[in-house]
């Protein structure tokens, strides 16, 4: 049996070496990869998650702007259909993954090739999974994002000031 101390780095090791392969093979768009973690982050209600941006996807052409139209990503007239799309499908997975049916993933097919698919459906799987856990063991800590706020009322990645990183 392991050292229930030496746990935590084990796991922080796991966790970032497939993020690290995630990244490392990349071939979507680092704009609309953050466009579905912050999605998923909302869903997730992950403060953390929702209160930074990463100097990729910033660089990439995400702004501010962009991440206020993932309140209605819908009728998001600042997002590619592509992106469109991906984000789609992205709440679907984040909040009734059951609900992705062959339509759903016909119409992804019109955007991305089959291993883009696949690894849009790695990232959704790591945003919400590690997002879940990261909102379960949020220390309470000051974010841009703001307080959970005892109504009960969900807090949202858009109209804040966030830190780049």
């Amino acid at each position: 049996m392991s050292d229930t101390h030496t746990m935590p780095d084990a796991l922080q090791t796991a966790m970032g070496a497939f993020l690290a392969t995630l990244k490392a093979e990349r071939q979507l768009p680092q704009r609309l990869i953050e466009l579905v973690r912050l999605r998923i982050a909302f869903h997730n209600q992950c403060r953390p998650c929702m209160s930074i941006r990463y100097n990729e996807a910033v660089a990439d052409g995400l702004t501010e702007g962009l991440v206020c139209s993932l309140e209605k990503p819908a009728e998001a007239s600042d997002m590619t259909p592509a992106e469109r799309e991906c984000v789609l499908f992205a709440d679907r997975f984040a909040s009734d993954h059951l609900s992705i049916d062959a339509a759903q993933l016909a119409r992804l097919a019109e955007h991305l090739a089959p291993d883009e698919v696949r690894e849009l459906a790695m990232h959704c799987a790591f945003f919400t999974g590690f997002g879940r856990m990261g909102a379960v063991f949020d220390t309470g800590d000051a974010l841009p994002v703001g307080d959970r706020r005892s109504d009960g009322a969900r807090l949202t990645p858009w109209g804040i000031e966030p830190a780049i990183v």
